[in-house]
């Protein structure tokens, strides 16, 4: 494959089953856009049934090897991966870049790194993930419990962080000692693909990952419904998730599914006010405001609401929106013309539920790339909790404000929420701390920080945002079968 070729504009991405790329069976391709001009520039397969197929017979023969080889070979493999994704890191965050349209400089700093990050975390953490072993006694026995890989593992991931969370769910699944037919979004699907050559160069065995592109409900569906891949792992949509479910809960498939966020963030007056002040206008407009952990609804104390509301509006209309190639942004264009015209839309009802627009609102028109899905960062104030932009996950470069007058009513707006996967606490109390932390129903509390995240710990969201958990030890149980073995002696 010639690495410079996402550089074109007649890209055409194929396939990567058993060590080889190869174009769809059925020859049906779907168009790829640069969102930071609007522009065609390659083709991605709309893989088929006999696409997913054909990945899956690669995936299981691969397993019969796989799966006898030593914790030390899967993590020398990994380790060589991680590796050759930070030696090519230019070339990935430009064609992540070029992709998705974030700044090139967030994905030079931050996703490709994280990409490798997950596959150097899981070779280290296979090689300390242990069996459990327990004495019976009063009954001459002992018991020891195996972990077993589960077999051919199917791996879907969404199009806001498309290399860092597709390599989040790929790494625990072959560190365990699975096989895998993965998934990319084909909105985002070129780091993937480019993916498929890192992972020969390191010497991944033939078969052991597996690359089909295509829709949601065709690819995607081909893979849930298919009767022997034990295990879904999916992040992406609350309303995809739940058709996710339906299909493969009948048939008893492991599930892990990582949905959809509408994040407090509650700012009381004792808070460290310079530092949650840069770290709020981070948490909103990062990627475009495209990331599940954004605290797009913000809850703050009455006493220092309007001192915020200016300095916060401010701090916004100093964010710079332009090409994401260009140096010095801070953000680029959104991933698609539809997802723009769905964030359009939120802000254009906000008058009709009460809000007031304090800053942005209006699409922005970039030199140079007229035809770019661009954004102004957009701050709401609003009034009631229980309003669509309070209750809906809009994604995209849009927040809401609003005061509260007690501990009892932040915690009360905070949770009325179908949503609870975080919530971003600033506060120097420690019995609010305490009792924040405990009553907040999220699976995740940030306290004075935000997406300051240690690999070992479990990731994932309560209420509409997801079922398990993903991240350390917990992925690496999700990807393999317990086995109690029970031996008696006289």
């Amino acid at each position: 494959m010639n690495k410079t070729a996402f550089k074109t504009n007649n890209m055409k991405i194929q396939n990567y089953i058993n060590g080889e790329f190869v174009n769809p069976i059925q020859d049906d391709w779907l168009e790829n856009y640069n969102p930071a001009i609007g522009e065609v520039y390659g083709q991605t397969p709309n893989s088929s049934i006999e696409d997913v197929e054909k990945a899956y017979q690669a995936a299981a023969t691969a397993f019969l090897s796989w799966r006898q080889t030593t914790v030390v070979e899967r993590s020398e493999i990994l380790i060589k991966i991680a590796n050759l994704i930070l030696d090519k890191i230019h070339l990935l965050a430009a064609a992540e870049s070029k992709d998705n349209g974030k700044p090139i400089g967030l994905a030079t700093e931050i996703d490709i790194p994280r990409a490798a990050a997950n596959f150097q975390f899981f070779a280290n953490a296979i090689t300390q993930f242990s069996s459990e072993a327990h004495e019976s006694i009063g009954m001459h026995a002992v018991n020891f419990t195996l972990r077993q890989p589960l077999g051919v593992v199917g791996c879907i991931s969404p199009w806001n962080l498309p290399l860092y969370l597709f390599t989040w769910k790929i790494a625990p699944a072959i560190a365990a000692g699975n096989c895998v037919v993965a998934k990319p979004s084909e909105i985002t699907p070129m780091t993937a693909f480019l993916l498929g050559d890192i992972c020969n160069e390191a010497g991944l065995p033939k078969g052991v990952l597996n690359i089909v592109h295509g829709l949601g409900n065709t690819t995607g569906k081909a893979i849930v419904s298919h009767p022997n891949i034990k295990a879904i792992s999916f992040t992406g949509g609350t309303e995809t998730g739940a058709q996710i479910a339906r299909i493969a809960a009948p048939m008893f498939k492991k599930l892990s599914l990582e949905l959809g966020g509408k994040n407090p963030n509650i700012i009381f007056q004792d808070c460290n006010y310079e530092k949650m002040m840069a770290a709020t206008v981070r948490s909103s407009f990062t990627n475009q405001g495209q990331i599940c952990l954004c605290g797009s609804r913000i809850l703050v104390e009455k006493t220092i609401y309007a001192q915020f509301k200016n300095d916060f509006v401010q701090r916004v209309s100093d964010l710079i929106v332009g090409n994401p190639s260009a140096e010095n942004i801070n953000i680029g264009a959104l991933v698609s013309k539809a997802h723009l015209e769905k964030v359009k839309f939120y802000i254009d009802i906000a008058a009709d539920e009460g809000g007031v627009i304090l800053f942005g609102g209006n699409k922005v028109v970039v030199e140079g790339s007229e035809h770019g899905y661009y954004l102004q960062p957009t701050v709401i104030e609003v009034a009631d909790n229980k309003c669509k932009l309070n209750q809906e996950e809009i994604f995209g470069p849009v927040v809401t404000i609003m005061p509260f007058n007690s501990d009892a009513e932040a915690l009360h707006l905070a949770n009325e929420s179908r949503y609870g996967l975080s919530a971003t606490l600033w506060t120097n109390n420690l019995n609010r701390t305490l009792q924040f932390s405990k009553e907040l129903q999220t699976g995740i509390v940030w306290v004075n920080s935000w997406m300051l995240r240690d690999l070992r710990t479990p990731f994932g969201g309560q209420k509409d945002s997801g079922v398990g958990r993903e991240g350390g030890f917990e992925a690496l149980r999700f990807f393999t079968e317990p086995k109690n073995i029970c031996i008696q002696y006289e």
